[in-house]
């Protein structure tokens, strides 16, 4: 008995060793992951210092299958054209917000990602999505590969994303009055928003078509179509617009954007627009 104990012992011993043995050349001699710290390009610490030291604002340019939609034809933009659109997102988005609003405004609410992508985002119904914002978080752009910082409509095209956006991102800090805001054309609003004609859409009280999708798109296109006008450019605008009742909507509509930037964030919405053209001629003529 005593005899078989020990043989059981030693059994015992024998398999832990030959299964430290095993576990010991099991292990790789080396790691398999890749620790090292990508070496940083000029255009890399170009962008760390004018977005992410100053606003905490990471731009990402190289492509990254996680953060676009894998099922849409897409690819990362050209490296030159990275740091000429963004150049253009600082000078007349931030600029201008930080000049009117204060220097800690886009410090405090911005989106936390920018993600570029070069091409076209064609969607199923023949339209073109410009941008996208996530969550108050993430802006996407699409086709930096194509602006043309010397052309105002390419410019304003661009720029307008942006604006569209980011009055997406305060309405989620500070919401607006969506019921005085549904009141005006409440019959207006469609699906099919992207059959309609601007100046179909305009004769009803709406500033784009696009606004027709909803209340809170109505919002963002109102004021970002504003901020990406002179005040001649909307008053031609408003004049184009025969219908009485339309007319009077589209003022009305302007006037709560107006109130909103006020009450809201204490910024002077025409300010915050004539600071935007300004910095728009700055870039187109540079």
């Amino acid at each position: 008995m005593k005899i078989l104990k020990i043989y059981k012992v030693i059994m015992m011993i024998t398999g832990v060793v030959l299964f430290a043995s095993c576990a010991h050349e099991d292990q790789p001699t080396e790691s398999q992951l890749d620790f090292s710290v990508p070496e940083k390009t000029e255009l890399d610490t170009w962008l760390d210092d004018g977005f992410l030291d100053p606003y905490n604002i990471r731009i990402y340019y190289e492509w990254n299958q996680n953060l676009v939609d894998n099922n849409r034809y897409l690819f990362p933009p050209t490296v030159e054209m990275v740091q000429p659109a963004m150049e253009v997102v600082k000078k007349i988005w931030i600029d201008s917000y930080t000049t009117i609003g204060g220097a800690d405004f886009v410090k405090k609410i911005s989106p936390r990602e920018f993600v570029l992508v070069g091409g076209t985002n064609l969607n199923t119904t023949g339209t073109i999505t410009l941008g996208l914002a996530e969550g108050g978080q993430r802006i996407t752009l699409f086709q930096v590969d194509y602006l043309n910082r010397n052309s105002r409509a390419d410019v304003t095209e661009f720029i307008h994303t942006i604006q569209h956006e980011y009055v997406h991102i305060l309405n989620q800090t500070k919401p607006f009055d969506v019921q005085a805001w549904s009141k005006l054309t409440p019959s207006g609003y469609t699906s099919s928003w992207y059959i309609q004609p601007t100046a179909t859409s305009r004769s009803l009280g709406f500033i784009t078509s696009y606004a027709r999708l909803n209340v809170y798109e109505d919002f963002a296109e109102t004021a970002s179509t504003i901020l990406t006008s002179s005040k001649a450019e909307y008053d031609a605008i408003l004049a184009s617009v025969t219908d009485a009742t339309a007319k009077a909507n589209l003022k009305k509509k302007e006037a709560i954007v107006v109130q909103y930037y006020k009450d809201a964030f204490n910024i002077n919405f025409y300010a915050l627009r004539d600071e935007a053209q300004k910095n728009t001629d700055a870039v187109i003529n540079n």
